[in-house]
This record gives structure tokens, sequence and C-alpha cells, in this order.
């Protein structure tokens, strides 16, 4: 059944909202991606809070038309099947998680993506944001750079009562014997 006008103008407001508010959207090919897997791609991005949908490309050119940062995009590459997944609180979880189920599903191929200042990045670009680390492992890789200097001198200060307490149970082995 075919969409009403109404309709129509509605997904075009939603989707131009949710493009306003993404700091990446990622744009990619899903064809021969059965049902069964596009429910697990959609339930497995919520935690990341990336929201992927499947949206005519008329409705998203129109939609980036009705927006103000991206009226100037180039959407030459928007043809075929194509899903968008949306973030609005972080730049890479969309690219990785594409990445990460295209791993299982190798029919999930980057077309590209729309950054938050309005520019179309390649397929190519969007496939090297997909390896970089996570927020959470920056933080980590973080944490233990400013961690290891101080756990170092530790080490140094503990290896110095380790060898007093190994010269010490030496003399007290040679005194039992």
């Amino acid at each position: 059944m075919p969409l009403k006008k109404a309709e129509k103008d509605q997904i075009v407001a939603d989707v131009a909202k949710l493009l306003e508010a993404s700091k990446l959207t990622v744009v990619a090919r899903y064809k021969g991606t059965n049902v069964k897997a596009m429910q697990t791609l959609r339930t497995d991005s919520k935690t990341s809070g990336t929201n992927i949908k499947v949206i005519k490309n008329r409705l998203f050119k129109k939609a980036v038309e009705a927006s103000s940062k991206f009226k100037d995009s180039d959407t030459s590459a928007l043809e075929g099947m194509l899903l968008y997944a949306f973030n609005a609180e972080d730049e890479v979880a969309p690219a990785q998680n594409l990445h990460n189920f295209a791993k299982t599903n190798p029919n999930i191929e980057f077309v590209g993506a729309f950054t938050d200042d309005g520019q179309f990045i390649g397929a190519e670009d969007v496939k090297h944001l997909a390896t970089l680390p996570s927020k959470d492992q920056l933080r980590g890789i973080l944490v233990g750079t400013f961690a290891a200097p101080l756990s170092g001198f530790v080490n140094v200060l503990a290896g110095n009562v380790r060898g007093v307490l190994n010269v010490l149970s030496a003399r007290a082995e040679a005194i039992k014997e």
C-alpha cells in the first residue's frame, strides 16, 4: 500500500530531525540481507545508541534538502537498496556497528557517510572510521597511559623490599641448617 503525502512528509521531517541530530550518518547497501539479520543488526546497534533505518532514497534526499546543514551535500551516491545508521552520541559507533555486522553478513557494503558538519565522505573513509577504537577503549588506553609511570615506580619501590625479604629469607634458611 503506497504512502499518502502526509505520511511521506512526516517521514521526511523525522529523517531531517535525525540527520540534524546525528554526529555521523552512515549509508550502506544491504541487498541480499534477510529480515532476521536486519532485526539482529537493529537490536545490536541500539546498545551503542545507533538507529538503523531503511528509507526510500527519494525521501532521504528530500530530508537532506530540507536540512539547513546538509543542503549542499552530494547525494549522487545514494542509489539502490540503502540503509541509514544515525547516532547522536558517538561519531564512530554507526560505522563500527555496520563493520562488525558485515563480518558475519558480507552483503553489507559501505556507500559513505554524512558528517555532522554536512560533508559526505566516501566508503574508504568510513571503513577507516570503523576500525578506530571506541570512546570507552580510548578512555581505557588513556588511563593506562597515565597509570603506567606510577605503577612502574611502585614496582621499583617494591623491588627493593622484595630484595631485602629474599636476603632475610636466605639468612633464616641458613640459620635453620
